[in-house]
């Protein structure tokens, strides 16, 4: 047989294997039993004050047999955190979570968790890594090495048993944490961000392994649970795409991909789920607002949680929207292919540029304003000035702290006091990481200055 026809009947097969799984996988779930149930959680921690903060507010999720579901959004949001309440890990401080009907209070046999770390105990071998779970459960010596040693060779492992996790690659120690998870034979499994320390070709290949094990007859996971922020991790391999939203953390969005298994990067049905994607997670609850002008970013408060962005960011995407904008608005995945962002990268410097008014994101678009072509082409002088007036005038925390300033008789006053403000709204760490976001901006612009060895903020030295 030429190979022209050989390579035709190989794929020919790969594909009718693909559809008799995929077949027998749907068969399996055609009762869509109810795997996971979360009735109106909330999350709360408490702060040094005394008072709480919600970092999770009322979420509802029904999750079925047979599905894949992922939750998108960005770091920081409480994604982590609902993962670990349905893990067990950690308790809602209101509502309830529900593993087949059976209330969730600490971890459970049929739920298992894969960690984006790894998680290995580095004095144990890779062999003894697999078979923890199976200890926890005093599942006896034998039987335990018999299936941590098919939990193994099932991802690919096989020969590495004696191994240390040190003598492991990223992609290795994930596989491990794989192995650990399936070897307790899981109902349902947990995911906390699985590929997201690993190179392209590693997630990619670790994917195409889980969705072969997914669609196995014989594979016990009856559901997929996972979080991720990478937007088209999620549509080439979930059944339904959730939005959570931040401040607090809430599921705002719900999207679902009919598309079978496997799925092409370049399948224009693939590229039109993740642009939709795109626009969902850009059209905010405050971005949907009428403003008094269309152009100008929603109203905000102090208490508002200030993307971690630097100048340099902001500036150097606007000159490549500038480039990219000569025939009208650019779409958002195609920017983000252009600069190589992801969108924990990328989200924050697009909200701050709408902030301040020197770009408008519109149904997963994004362009330059006005203001924003005049202040890339200004010089160096007049950039600081104008971003001045834009921090003043759109920055509520720049013009609370400038004002303060200008009425203590010695133009000061100590971090910690805009510190203790911030707390009361957030955890003490995002409180330091917001005002120094703040501290950064408002250097460049010269509205105050900064002292690290003294600790105050001032107007002085500030021309």
């Amino acid at each position: 047989m030429p190979i022209k026809d050989t390579t035709c009947m190989v794929v020919y097969y790969k594909k009718l294997k693909n559809k008799i799984k995929n077949t027998a996988r749907k068969n399996m779930f055609n009762s869509k039993k109810i795997l996971l149930k979360i009735n109106q959680v909330t999350k709360s921690f408490p702060k040094p004050d005394g008072k709480d903060l919600l970092v999770i507010n009322h979420v509802d999720l029904t999750m079925h047999e047979g599905e894949i579901v992922a939750l998108l959004g960005r770091s920081g949001s409480g994604k982590s955190t609902l993962l670990r309440m349905m893990g067990g890990l950690t308790s809602p401080t209101s509502g309830e979570i529900l593993y087949r009907d059976i209330p969730i209070k600490k971890p459970m046999h049929g739920i298992s968790m894969v960690f984006q770390n790894f998680a290995l105990m580095p004095w144990l071998t890779v062999l003894e890594n697999v078979e923890l779970g199976l200890e926890a459960l005093k599942i006896s010596a034998k039987v335990r090495r018999e299936r941590a040693l098919r939990a193994i060779d099932m991802i690919g492992m096989d020969g590495f048993e004696s191994a240390y996790p040190k003598e492991l690659s990223g992609g290795m120690k994930q596989r491990v944490g794989f192995a650990r998870a399936l070897v307790i034979q899981p109902d349902l499994l947990l995911m906390d961000e699985p590929f997201s320390a690993l190179d392209v070709l590693t997630s990619e290949s670790l994917r195409s392994d889980l969705l072969e094990l997914w669609q196995d007859p014989e594979s016990p996971i009856k559901g997929i649970f996972y979080v991720t922020h990478n937007i088209e991790e999620a549509v080439l391999t979930a059944d339904r795409i959730l939005i959570f939203g931040a401040n607090p953390g809430h599921i705002r969005g719900e999207l679902k991909v009919n598309l079978k298994h496997p799925r092409n990067s370049q399948d224009p049905q693939v590229l039109k789920l993740i642009d939709d994607v795109y626009m969902m997670m850009t059209t905010t609850a405050q971005a949907s607002q009428k403003s008094a002008h269309p152009h100008h970013p929603v109203s905000i408060g102090i208490e508002y949680r200030l993307p971690d962005t630097g100048i340099a960011e902001l500036i150097g995407l606007l000159e490549e929207l500038d480039q990219l904008q000569q025939k009208g608005p650019v779409d958002l995945p195609e920017l983000a292919d252009v600069v190589r962002l992801d969108i924990d990268d990328l989200f924050p410097v697009l909200e701050s540029l709408n902030l301040l008014g020197l770009a408008k994101i519109s149904k997963g678009d994004i362009s330059m304003t006005n203001m924003g072509k005049s202040w890339i082409d200004s010089d160096i002088t007049d950039k600081k000035i104008l971003f001045a007036q834009l921090l003043i005038q759109h920055i509520p925390l720049a013009k609370h702290i400038s004002e303060h300033l200008n009425q203590e008789h010695h133009k000061r006053e100590h971090y910690d006091y805009f510190l203790g403000e911030l707390e009361s709204h957030f955890t003490q760490s995002e409180a330091e990481r917001v005002l120094n976001t703040m501290i950064d901006w408002a250097r460049y612009a010269e509205i105050f200055n900064y002292d690290a060895k003294t600790g105050f903020l001032s107007l002085e030295d500030v021309d």
